[in-house]
């Protein structure tokens, strides 16, 4: 019984990479690949090496590893079975957040930024009584400083803090007028505030450019992108009555792959991308000097220090300020002012 009730939640909430592929091969690539290694991102996880060398922890993700025959390897973490979900429990810490938790924690941030609680709902047990009329702006922190503000979920898994188009621990759909996900209240914004399409168009690129997202395990990083990915498509098809256009859907692909990424949380680098160096020692004896070269550990390994690795430290693309990549950690040096969950 237990496997049927998976198996139609599994229909219900996951999206079928092959769907993607339908709509644009372009797109599915452009949702695989690692912006800062110009690769594609890696599986990161032994949940798939089962499926043959291809699917080791080590390896890329690629587009014929997740359609086709394969069509039904990635699932989301709710239609996964309980073994899996467990196991990546025990050796990832994976667990994932109720929505209306996600809901009263996004409630605060909202709170902190306009001074004044359940802006967007009120909580009401296990879900939320969503606000009716339209959200009020005072002063000068208007609609448009709230669509830029920018949002980090860290250790984002499948992006539940971002967008909530389904409850990640039961796997149940919400509507899109109840949903409360931190780029969902820019939707909501967008949609009271811009009266015609470009002006919401423009906007709504705005939003998802202000939220970021960072995950290890590449299953995850690539339901978080897909997630963002359809949630966008429902807010375009549902106020316009229209599939959102091909073009869009590729700009929009490209941001999100910038905007999620996969990374060391730890280590601010790509995933197993540190190293050994090799150092050269000099030793006197009672004749000559002579020379040893031997290989030490990863500085930043070693002493734990996030700016001491010697791996790929990964990059972000800043949107709004000097509108090209920066490495992650130069935002963590510079304290820039990233909302963080």
């Amino acid at each position: 019984m237990e496997e049927v009730e998976r198996i139609e939640l599994e229909k219900k909430i996951d999206i079928l990479e092959d769907d993607i592929a339908d709509i644009s091969p372009e797109i599915l690539r452009l949702l695989l690949k690692d912006k800062t290694t110009k690769k594609n991102i890696l599986w990161c996880t032994k949940d798939y090496e089962a499926y043959g060398y291809e699917f080791n922890e080590r390896a890329e993700m690629k587009v014929e590893l997740i359609t086709g025959v394969y069509f039904n390897v990635i699932q989301p973490r709710a239609a996964k079975s309980k073994e899996v979900q467990e196991r990546r429990i025990r050796k990832r810490a994976e667990v994932f957040t109720p929505s209306w938790i996600c809901n009263e924690q996004n409630n605060q941030v909202d709170e902190a930024w306009f001074g004044k609680p359940d802006v967007f709902n009120t909580p009401d047990g296990t879900y939320w009584i969503t606000a009716k009329d339209k959200i009020q702006f005072d002063g000068k922190k208007t609609w448009k400083k709230y669509v830029d503000a920018k949002r980090l979920e860290i250790t984002c898994g499948e992006a539940p803090y971002l967008i909530s188009r389904y409850d990640t621990t039961t796997g149940k759909l919400i509507p899109i007028n109840e949903r409360i996900g931190l780029f969902d209240r820019k939707m909501r914004v967008i949609n009271e505030n811009c009266n015609d399409k470009d002006t919401w168009i423009k906007w709504s690129i705005r939003a998802l450019k202000s939220v970021y997202g960072y995950e290890f395990q590449g299953d995850s990083v690539l339901i978080a992108r897909e997630n963002l990915l359809y949630d966008y498509m429902d807010y375009y098809e549902a106020r316009f009555g229209e599939k959102t256009p091909l073009s869009l859907l590729k700009e929009i692909a490209n941001i999100i792959a910038w905007n999620i990424w996969q990374m060391d949380g730890l280590k601010g680098v790509v995933p197993y991308s540190c190293h050994e160096i090799k150092e050269t020692f000099h030793q006197m004896n009672l004749f000559e000097e002579t020379e040893e070269e031997i290989n030490i550990m990863c500085p930043g390994c070693a002493k734990n220090d996030i700016f001491g690795h010697t791996g790929i430290y990964c990059r972000i693309y800043d949107w709004t300020n000097l509108n090209k990549s920066i490495r992650f950690i130069d935002v963590l040096k510079e304290g820039a002012s990233y909302g963080k969950i």
